[in-house]
Protein backbone atom coordinates (compact mmCIF):
# COMPACT_ATOMS: atom_id res chain seq x y z
CA UNK A 1 0.00 0.00 0.00
CA UNK A 2 2.84 2.35 0.78
CA UNK A 3 4.28 1.76 -2.69
CA UNK A 4 0.93 2.56 -4.28
CA UNK A 5 0.63 5.83 -2.35
CA UNK A 6 4.21 6.68 -3.31
CA UNK A 7 3.45 6.13 -7.00
CA UNK A 8 0.29 8.20 -6.74
CA UNK A 9 2.18 11.03 -5.09
CA UNK A 10 4.61 11.10 -8.03
CA UNK A 11 1.80 11.36 -10.61
CA UNK A 12 0.89 14.83 -11.72
CA UNK A 13 -2.65 16.09 -11.95
CA UNK A 14 -2.66 15.68 -15.73
CA UNK A 15 -1.51 12.05 -15.48
CA UNK A 16 -4.20 11.21 -12.93
CA UNK A 17 -6.84 12.83 -15.14
CA UNK A 18 -5.59 10.82 -18.12
CA UNK A 19 -5.69 7.58 -16.10
CA UNK A 20 -9.22 8.36 -14.88
CA UNK A 21 -10.31 9.04 -18.45
CA UNK A 22 -8.77 5.74 -19.61
CA UNK A 23 -10.47 3.67 -16.90
CA UNK A 24 -13.83 5.36 -17.50
CA UNK A 25 -13.62 4.84 -21.27
CA UNK A 26 -12.58 1.19 -20.94
CA UNK A 27 -15.38 0.56 -18.43
CA UNK A 28 -17.99 2.05 -20.77
CA UNK A 29 -16.62 0.09 -23.71
CA UNK A 30 -16.72 -3.14 -21.67
CA UNK A 31 -20.33 -2.49 -20.68
CA UNK A 32 -21.26 -1.79 -24.31
CA UNK A 33 -19.73 -5.16 -25.30
CA UNK A 34 -21.39 -7.10 -22.46
CA UNK A 35 -24.86 -5.50 -22.62
CA UNK A 36 -25.95 -7.13 -25.95
CA UNK A 37 -24.94 -10.58 -24.73
CA UNK A 38 -26.76 -10.04 -21.42
CA UNK A 39 -29.83 -8.95 -23.40
CA UNK A 40 -29.69 -12.19 -25.41
CA UNK A 41 -29.37 -14.28 -22.25
CA UNK A 42 -32.26 -12.43 -20.61
CA UNK A 43 -34.46 -12.72 -23.70
CA UNK A 44 -34.00 -16.50 -23.66
CA UNK A 45 -35.81 -16.56 -20.28
CA UNK A 46 -38.65 -14.20 -21.28
CA UNK A 47 -42.15 -15.48 -21.93
CA UNK A 48 -44.45 -14.41 -24.75
CA UNK A 49 -46.64 -12.05 -22.70
CA UNK A 50 -43.71 -10.19 -21.19
CA UNK A 51 -42.00 -9.95 -24.57
CA UNK A 52 -45.07 -8.36 -26.14
CA UNK A 53 -45.44 -5.93 -23.24
CA UNK A 54 -41.81 -4.84 -22.80
CA UNK A 55 -40.29 -5.26 -26.27
CA UNK A 56 -37.25 -7.18 -27.52
CA UNK A 57 -34.46 -5.53 -25.50
CA UNK A 58 -34.83 -6.84 -21.93
CA UNK A 59 -31.91 -6.90 -19.51
CA UNK A 60 -33.76 -8.13 -16.41
CA UNK A 61 -36.80 -10.39 -16.98
CA UNK A 62 -39.68 -10.08 -14.55
CA UNK A 63 -40.33 -13.83 -14.53
CA UNK A 64 -38.10 -16.63 -15.75
CA UNK A 65 -39.54 -18.80 -18.50
CA UNK A 66 -37.56 -21.97 -19.35
CA UNK A 67 -39.74 -23.07 -22.28
CA UNK A 68 -37.04 -22.38 -24.90
CA UNK A 69 -34.47 -24.44 -23.00
CA UNK A 70 -36.97 -27.27 -22.46
CA UNK A 71 -37.53 -27.42 -26.21
CA UNK A 72 -33.83 -27.35 -27.10
CA UNK A 73 -32.73 -29.80 -24.40
CA UNK A 74 -35.69 -32.17 -24.56
CA UNK A 75 -35.25 -35.83 -25.40
CA UNK A 76 -34.89 -36.41 -29.12
CA UNK A 77 -33.89 -32.83 -29.86
CA UNK A 78 -31.77 -32.17 -32.95
CA UNK A 79 -29.38 -30.21 -30.74
CA UNK A 80 -27.73 -33.32 -29.27
CA UNK A 81 -26.98 -34.87 -32.65
CA UNK A 82 -25.74 -31.53 -34.01
CA UNK A 83 -23.47 -31.15 -30.98
CA UNK A 84 -22.08 -34.63 -31.61
CA UNK A 85 -21.28 -33.75 -35.23
CA UNK A 86 -19.60 -30.50 -34.14
CA UNK A 87 -17.50 -32.18 -31.45
CA UNK A 88 -16.49 -34.95 -33.86
CA UNK A 89 -15.58 -32.33 -36.45
CA UNK A 90 -13.47 -30.38 -33.96
CA UNK A 91 -11.58 -33.46 -32.72
CA UNK A 92 -10.99 -35.20 -36.05
CA UNK A 93 -10.51 -32.01 -38.02
CA UNK A 94 -8.04 -30.46 -35.60
CA UNK A 95 -5.97 -33.65 -35.38
CA UNK A 96 -5.72 -33.98 -39.17
CA UNK A 97 -5.10 -30.26 -39.59
CA UNK A 98 -2.12 -30.38 -37.23
CA UNK A 99 -0.72 -33.56 -38.81
CA UNK A 100 -0.79 -32.37 -42.42
CA UNK A 101 0.16 -28.78 -41.60
CA UNK A 102 3.16 -29.94 -39.56
CA UNK A 103 4.43 -32.33 -42.26
CA UNK A 104 4.20 -29.71 -45.01
CA UNK A 105 5.60 -26.97 -42.76
CA UNK A 106 8.61 -29.10 -41.83
CA UNK A 107 9.36 -29.82 -45.48
CA UNK A 108 9.15 -26.12 -46.39
CA UNK A 109 11.34 -25.18 -43.43
CA UNK A 110 14.23 -27.26 -44.81
CA UNK A 111 16.55 -24.90 -46.68
CA UNK A 112 17.93 -27.77 -48.80
CA UNK A 113 14.48 -28.58 -50.25
CA UNK A 114 14.55 -28.25 -54.06
CA UNK A 115 12.17 -25.55 -55.28
CA UNK A 116 11.50 -24.37 -51.73
CA UNK A 117 10.94 -20.71 -52.60
CA UNK A 118 8.59 -21.61 -55.46
CA UNK A 119 6.50 -23.82 -53.20
CA UNK A 120 6.30 -21.12 -50.52
CA UNK A 121 5.18 -18.62 -53.17
CA UNK A 122 2.45 -20.99 -54.34
CA UNK A 123 1.24 -21.40 -50.76
CA UNK A 124 1.19 -17.63 -50.31
CA UNK A 125 -0.84 -17.16 -53.51
CA UNK A 126 -3.63 -19.30 -52.05
CA UNK A 127 -4.01 -16.69 -49.32
CA UNK A 128 -4.79 -14.04 -51.95
CA UNK A 129 -6.79 -15.93 -54.58
CA UNK A 130 -9.40 -18.68 -54.37
CA UNK A 131 -10.85 -21.01 -56.96
CA UNK A 132 -14.42 -19.78 -56.52
CA UNK A 133 -17.49 -21.42 -55.04
CA UNK A 134 -18.84 -23.15 -58.17
CA UNK A 135 -15.50 -24.73 -59.27
CA UNK A 136 -14.94 -25.84 -55.68
CA UNK A 137 -18.40 -27.42 -55.54
CA UNK A 138 -17.85 -29.24 -58.84
CA UNK A 139 -14.45 -30.48 -57.65
CA UNK A 140 -15.88 -31.81 -54.38
CA UNK A 141 -18.75 -33.42 -56.28
CA UNK A 142 -16.27 -35.13 -58.60
CA UNK A 143 -14.41 -36.39 -55.51
CA UNK A 144 -17.72 -37.78 -54.12
CA UNK A 145 -17.43 -35.64 -50.97
CA UNK A 146 -20.76 -33.83 -51.27
CA UNK A 147 -23.19 -34.73 -48.47
CA UNK A 148 -20.52 -36.53 -46.45
CA UNK A 149 -18.83 -35.74 -43.16
CA UNK A 150 -15.42 -35.39 -44.84
CA UNK A 151 -16.53 -32.41 -46.93
CA UNK A 152 -16.15 -30.37 -43.73
CA UNK A 153 -12.62 -31.68 -43.11
CA UNK A 154 -10.66 -32.27 -46.33
CA UNK A 155 -11.16 -28.91 -48.16
CA UNK A 156 -9.86 -27.01 -45.12
CA UNK A 157 -7.16 -29.51 -44.23
CA UNK A 158 -4.31 -26.97 -44.35
CA UNK A 159 -4.54 -23.25 -43.61
CA UNK A 160 -1.88 -21.28 -45.49
CA UNK A 161 -1.55 -18.77 -42.66
CA UNK A 162 -1.07 -21.43 -39.99
CA UNK A 163 1.29 -23.28 -42.32
CA UNK A 164 3.56 -20.26 -42.68
CA UNK A 165 3.55 -19.62 -38.93
CA UNK A 166 4.53 -23.21 -38.21
CA UNK A 167 7.15 -23.20 -40.98
CA UNK A 168 8.82 -20.13 -39.49
CA UNK A 169 8.90 -21.74 -36.06
CA UNK A 170 10.42 -24.95 -37.44
CA UNK A 171 13.03 -22.80 -39.17
CA UNK A 172 14.18 -21.50 -35.77
CA UNK A 173 15.10 -24.97 -34.52
CA UNK A 174 18.93 -25.27 -34.52
CA UNK A 175 20.20 -26.93 -37.66
CA UNK A 176 22.81 -28.78 -35.60
CA UNK A 177 20.09 -30.93 -33.99
CA UNK A 178 18.80 -32.04 -37.39
CA UNK A 179 22.33 -32.71 -38.67
CA UNK A 180 23.24 -34.76 -35.58
CA UNK A 181 20.15 -36.92 -35.95
CA UNK A 182 20.85 -37.38 -39.67
CA UNK A 183 24.43 -38.48 -38.96
CA UNK A 184 23.09 -41.00 -36.43
CA UNK A 185 20.96 -42.51 -39.19
CA UNK A 186 17.57 -40.98 -38.34
CA UNK A 187 15.14 -40.66 -41.24
CA UNK A 188 13.12 -37.44 -41.86
CA UNK A 189 9.94 -38.87 -40.30
CA UNK A 190 11.92 -39.98 -37.24
CA UNK A 191 13.46 -36.52 -36.91
CA UNK A 192 10.02 -34.95 -37.25
CA UNK A 193 8.41 -37.22 -34.64
CA UNK A 194 11.22 -37.40 -32.06
CA UNK A 195 12.93 -34.02 -32.33
CA UNK A 196 10.79 -31.42 -34.08
CA UNK A 197 7.42 -32.32 -32.55
CA UNK A 198 8.58 -32.35 -28.88
CA UNK A 199 10.31 -28.99 -29.35
CA UNK A 200 7.22 -27.49 -30.99
CA UNK A 201 4.52 -28.33 -28.45
CA UNK A 202 3.72 -24.62 -27.71
CA UNK A 203 3.26 -24.02 -31.43
CA UNK A 204 1.10 -27.11 -31.79
CA UNK A 205 -1.08 -25.91 -28.90
CA UNK A 206 -1.48 -22.48 -30.48
CA UNK A 207 -2.19 -23.63 -34.04
CA UNK A 208 -4.44 -26.39 -32.71
CA UNK A 209 -6.53 -23.79 -30.89
CA UNK A 210 -6.86 -21.76 -34.07
CA UNK A 211 -8.04 -24.82 -35.97
CA UNK A 212 -10.40 -25.98 -33.21
CA UNK A 213 -12.14 -22.62 -32.87
CA UNK A 214 -12.42 -22.39 -36.65
CA UNK A 215 -14.13 -25.79 -36.82
CA UNK A 216 -16.44 -24.92 -33.92
CA UNK A 217 -17.64 -21.69 -35.58
CA UNK A 218 -17.81 -23.01 -39.16
CA UNK A 219 -21.23 -23.22 -40.80
CA UNK A 220 -20.89 -22.10 -44.43
CA UNK A 221 -19.36 -25.29 -45.82
CA UNK A 222 -22.01 -27.48 -44.18
CA UNK A 223 -24.76 -25.22 -45.52
CA UNK A 224 -23.45 -25.40 -49.10
CA UNK A 225 -22.20 -28.97 -49.36
CA UNK A 226 -24.52 -30.94 -47.03
CA UNK A 227 -28.25 -31.61 -47.42
CA UNK A 228 -28.61 -34.42 -44.87
CA UNK A 229 -29.90 -33.02 -41.55
CA UNK A 230 -28.10 -35.82 -39.69
CA UNK A 231 -24.74 -34.34 -40.75
CA UNK A 232 -25.52 -30.73 -39.85
CA UNK A 233 -23.27 -29.19 -37.15
CA UNK A 234 -24.71 -27.11 -34.35
CA UNK A 235 -23.84 -23.79 -36.04
CA UNK A 236 -26.15 -24.62 -38.97
CA UNK A 237 -28.94 -25.37 -36.51
CA UNK A 238 -28.23 -22.03 -34.83
CA UNK A 239 -28.44 -20.26 -38.19
CA UNK A 240 -31.81 -21.82 -38.98
CA UNK A 241 -33.23 -20.62 -35.68
CA UNK A 242 -31.71 -17.13 -35.88
CA UNK A 243 -33.10 -16.58 -39.39
CA UNK A 244 -36.61 -17.70 -38.42
CA UNK A 245 -39.17 -14.91 -37.98
CA UNK A 246 -41.50 -16.92 -35.75
CA UNK A 247 -41.70 -20.33 -34.12
CA UNK A 248 -44.07 -21.43 -36.91
CA UNK A 249 -41.22 -21.02 -39.41
CA UNK A 250 -39.33 -23.88 -37.74
CA UNK A 251 -40.14 -27.43 -38.69
CA UNK A 252 -41.90 -29.83 -36.35
CA UNK A 253 -38.79 -31.94 -35.97
CA UNK A 254 -36.89 -29.04 -34.44
CA UNK A 255 -39.71 -28.13 -32.03
CA UNK A 256 -40.34 -31.79 -31.13
CA UNK A 257 -44.08 -31.34 -31.42
CA UNK A 258 -44.39 -29.41 -28.12
CA UNK A 259 -47.78 -27.96 -27.31
CA UNK A 260 -46.57 -24.69 -25.76
CA UNK A 261 -44.08 -23.27 -28.24
CA UNK A 262 -41.61 -20.56 -27.19
CA UNK A 263 -41.33 -17.28 -29.03
CA UNK A 264 -38.80 -17.04 -31.84
CA UNK A 265 -36.85 -14.40 -29.85
CA UNK A 266 -36.50 -16.59 -26.75
CA UNK A 267 -35.62 -19.63 -28.86
CA UNK A 268 -32.92 -17.63 -30.66
CA UNK A 269 -31.48 -16.41 -27.38
CA UNK A 270 -31.49 -19.88 -25.84
CA UNK A 271 -29.81 -21.39 -28.91
CA UNK A 272 -27.12 -18.70 -28.92
CA UNK A 273 -26.44 -19.30 -25.22
CA UNK A 274 -26.29 -23.09 -25.59
CA UNK A 275 -24.01 -22.81 -28.64
CA UNK A 276 -21.69 -20.15 -27.24
CA UNK A 277 -21.40 -21.33 -23.65
CA UNK A 278 -18.82 -24.15 -24.15
CA UNK A 279 -16.30 -22.05 -26.09
CA UNK A 280 -17.01 -19.07 -23.81
CA UNK A 281 -16.04 -21.13 -20.76
CA UNK A 282 -12.89 -22.49 -22.39
CA UNK A 283 -11.60 -19.29 -24.02
CA UNK A 284 -10.44 -17.45 -20.83
CA UNK A 285 -8.09 -20.34 -20.07
CA UNK A 286 -6.75 -20.41 -23.65
CA UNK A 287 -6.47 -16.68 -24.31
CA UNK A 288 -2.73 -16.58 -23.58
CA UNK A 289 -2.16 -19.17 -26.31
CA UNK A 290 -4.07 -17.04 -28.82
CA UNK A 291 -1.95 -13.99 -27.96
CA UNK A 292 1.21 -16.07 -28.22
CA UNK A 293 0.09 -17.44 -31.58
CA UNK A 294 0.15 -13.97 -33.09
CA UNK A 295 3.87 -13.67 -32.28
CA UNK A 296 4.94 -17.27 -32.83
CA UNK A 297 7.28 -17.54 -35.78
CA UNK A 298 7.07 -13.84 -36.64
CA UNK A 299 10.64 -12.95 -35.71
CA UNK A 300 12.29 -14.95 -38.44
CA UNK A 301 11.10 -15.63 -41.99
Amino acid sequence: MAAVHKIRSRMSGGEMTFQLFNYTLLTLLSLSFIAPFLAIVSTSFVGENELIRRGNFILIPEQLDFTAYRVLLSEGSLLYHAYGITVLRVVVGTALNLLFTAMLAYGLSRRDLPGRNTLITLVFITMLFGGGLIPTYLLLKYMHLINTFWVMIIPSLISAWNLLIMKNFFGQIPESLIESATIDGARPLTILARIVFPLSLPTFATIGLFYAVGHWNAWFDATIYINDSKLMPVQVLLRRIVLSFSSQDLDAEMLNGVAHKPTAQSLRGAMIVVTTLPILCVYPFLQKHFVKGVLTGSLKG
